[in-house]
């Protein structure tokens, strides 16, 4: 079974945000996989389980704020008896140019508050991430940078972007994860 997880901030304020990339990308991968099952929740989250190429899948939006997302993750691992290496999370980075995205198998947070939340609660850092970048505006507070919205334009390019990324998706089912950072990784531009 894996548990794919969007870090985001819960209810309409924070819609379109920066910082709720993970949010809209399951949002696009749901609409992706044509699902018709309505998000269900529990442990403070908002789920769905599924089933792609034969292998269970949970999509996950913490509803506790990025700050202590872990929390939540920890007991869908913790209740549906999940690997850590079945966990993908998928949030913005503010290393990554706008529009670029790594994927990466282990590492530090980043000074990402909702990551360094993850790893406390899991006590590891070895799990995988998409990151997706979002820039950063050295003239804006950082948390106004992260909490402000897209703009039209921005929203139309990261439509593009997540297109493109459905096949990552695709491939996360069916290659192994070294794999996929080899096919999909690019340098920053």
């Amino acid at each position: 079974m894996k548990l794919i997880v969007g870090l985001g901030n819960p209810g309409k304020d924070y819609e379109k945000t920066r910082h709720n990339i993970g949010f809209m990308f399951l949002d696009y991968y749901y609409d992706y996989l044509k699902l018709s099952d309505k998000w269900s929740k529990k442990f403070n989250g908002l789920y769905i389980e599924t089933n792609i190429n034969g292998e269970k899948v949970i999509l996950l939006k913490p509803l506790s704020y990025m700050n202590l997302s872990g929390g939540v993750v920890k007991k869908f691992i913790d209740y549906f008896n999940i690997d850590i290496n079945d966990l993908l999370v998928i949030s913005d980075d503010l290393d990554l140019n706008f529009l670029n995205f790594k994927l990466k198998d282990k590492g530090s947070c980043g000074g990402h508050n909702g990551l360094r939340d993850i790893e406390n609660n899991l006590q590891t850092t070895e799990y995988k991430r998409l990151k997706i970048g979002i820039s950063n505006n050295k003239e804006i507070n950082t948390k106004d940078y992260v909490l402000s919205k897209f703009t039209k334009n921005d929203l139309y390019e990261i439509n593009n972007l997540l297109s493109k990324l459905m096949e990552l998706m695709d491939d996360y089912f069916v290659l192994k994860f070294n794999d996929l950072m080899c096919k999909y990784n690019r340098k920053n531009k």
